[in-house]
This record gives C-alpha cells, structure tokens and sequence, in this order.
C-alpha cells in the first residue's frame, strides 16, 4: 500500500529547483525532437530525481524541515519500495532513447543512494559532498540531458562544448549546496553528519557562496561574450539581480542574528526566487538560441 507519506516524501514538486540544468541543455541541443525532450523530462523530473529524493529521505529519517517540506511526516517501509520502483521507470524511459541515456540514468540514481545509504554515506564528508552534488546534479545532468535530448552516444559528454556549459551548472550548484544546509545544522549534527555548512559555520557559509556566486556569474559573462552573444550578457545579469538582492539582504539578517534567519524559510525563498528568475531565463534562452518562434510562424 502506498502511503500518502511515502508520496509527500518524494517531493516530486521539488524537481522545479534542478529543472534549469534541463532548460540549458535544451537550448544547446543540436538535435531537438519533441518525442524525446517528453521522455528525458519525464525520466528526469518526474521520476528520477523524486526516487532520490525518496531513498534520501528512507535513511535519513529527518525529524525537522527538509529541501520541500517544512514538517516532513513519519517515513513509512514502502517508501524504500516506491523510491526503487520509479528508479526502475527512469530506466525504463531512458531505456526507449538509448542504452546509452539508461546508463547515465543508472549511474547518477546509485551515486545519490551512495550519498544517503549508511553504509557508504557521502553527505557525512563536507567536501566530498559538495564536489559529488555539485559535479553530479550541473555538469554530468547537463551532459546527460544533452546526450539524451540529442539522441548521441555517451562520449558526447567530454566534448569541450558539452563540458563548459555543464561546469558552468555545477558552479551553481557548489554556490547553492550550503545554503540548502543552513537551517539542518541540529538535524545533521544529531545524525553525525559533518556537512560543508557546518564545517564553514552559518557566517561562513554565506561567505563562501558569495565568492561562488561571483565566479559563477563572471564564467557566464565570459560564456557568452565567448559565443557572440553579448545580449544574453544584460539578459542574464537581469536574471540573476533580484537572487543576488535577496541573497545580500539574507546575508545581513544573517550577520545579525544567525540562529534566527538562517531558517527553512529563508532558504526555501532563497532556492525558490533562484528557481523562477533561472528558469524563465533559460526558456529565454532556448528560445532565442533556437529561434523555435521563426520557425514555427513559417
């Protein structure tokens, strides 16, 4: 019997936060068929990263707010069997593009069980985690989706214009990942897991996201200048002005009383704001980049 627990733990609303990897790559794919771009979507956001989020939840057993749910409710024994159940259907969708796409699939679906199972564990090591969620959720995703939307074979993923823009998401990402730790000190701390967040502390967290944000932005900038496409410069630097407002305006609350702001609250806002103004400009981009409107008026 499925709970309703089980469903809430999948946190399938959640996959809307990693959905703009998936705009990049689509706007960077040579080789856009509209059956594929469904079933890589599909396989992604509807069943891969729920099924993650689901075996994580299993063994973490949290008792405060996680990523999606501010009172996360009691794990129930099917959710272990649901989680692998929509892992199986990932591969079955990515199966129906290519063995080459399924394996991918395969790979990142058991390096997120070796992040949360006991017996392996990445998220208790601060800095392995954060390369392994980072590299693994930007660059290899990016790689991934363009290999599958493209319908090429796996070496597609060391090419030089695959590797740039996917390291560009993990830049993201390696900002991000420690402010998604800022609010389960205590949770982490009760179950012996040394986060990046912790290790940096609450101040020094944000610091060190700032200087990412920085850099992430910068490599952008150069990304774009780089393909001739200085417009998209003012677009993304529009984009990214009300995150990086709030990010600045968080980072002082913070300064003033951490225990207080460094909440779920705040943080959920932080990766929600990201989400939306990240999302709209890579549809923009797509757009652009692809211009589907031409093609569609003629």
């Amino acid at each position: 019997m499925v709970t309703r627990s089980s469903l809430r733990h999948l946190r399938i609303p959640f996959s809307f936060f990693l959905m703009p990897v998936f705009f990049f790559a689509l706007a960077l794919t040579p080789n856009l068929n509209e059956g594929r771009l469904v079933l890589v979507f599909l396989a992604l956001h509807l069943f891969l990263y729920p099924s993650s989020n689901g075996y994580n939840s299993y063994f973490d057993r949290d008792e405060e707010s996680i990523g999606g749910l501010k009172n996360p409710p009691k794990v129930t024994p099917d959710l272990y069997w649901i989680s692998q159940l929509f892992f199986v259907i990932a591969l079955i969708l990515g199966a129906s593009i290519s063995w080459d796409f399924a394996g991918l699939l395969g790979i990142y679906g058991l390096v997120s069980m070796a992040y949360s199972h006991p017996s392996i564990r990445i998220k208790k090591y601060p800095w392995l985690s954060w390369v392994i969620a980072g590299l693994f959720q930007g660059y290899f995703t990016f790689a991934m989706t363009y290999m599958g939307l493209s319908e090429l074979d796996w070496t597609v993923i060391f090419k030089p214009h695959v590797v740039i823009p996917g390291l560009l998401t993990s830049l993201m990402l390696w900002g991000n990942y420690p402010l998604t730790q800022v609010y389960q000190h205590r949770e982490d701390a009760r179950r012996g897991d040394q986060t990046l967040s912790r290790t940096l502390g609450i101040k020094g967290t944000f610091a060190f996201s700032s200087v990412f944000f920085a850099l992430t932005g910068a490599c952008f900038v150069w990304y774009f200048f780089d393909r001739g496409q200085s417009s998209m410069v003012w677009i993304y630097l529009s984009a990214m002005a009300p995150v990086i407002l709030f990010f600045l305006v968080w980072f002082f609350f913070v300064r003033t009383n951490p225990e207080k702001y460094a909440s779920y609250s705040w943080a959920m806002g932080m990766n929600s704001l990201s989400a939306i103004f990240l999302n709209a400009f890579f549809i923009y981009y797509f757009i652009e980049n692809t211009q589907i409107l031409q093609v569609f008026a003629y």
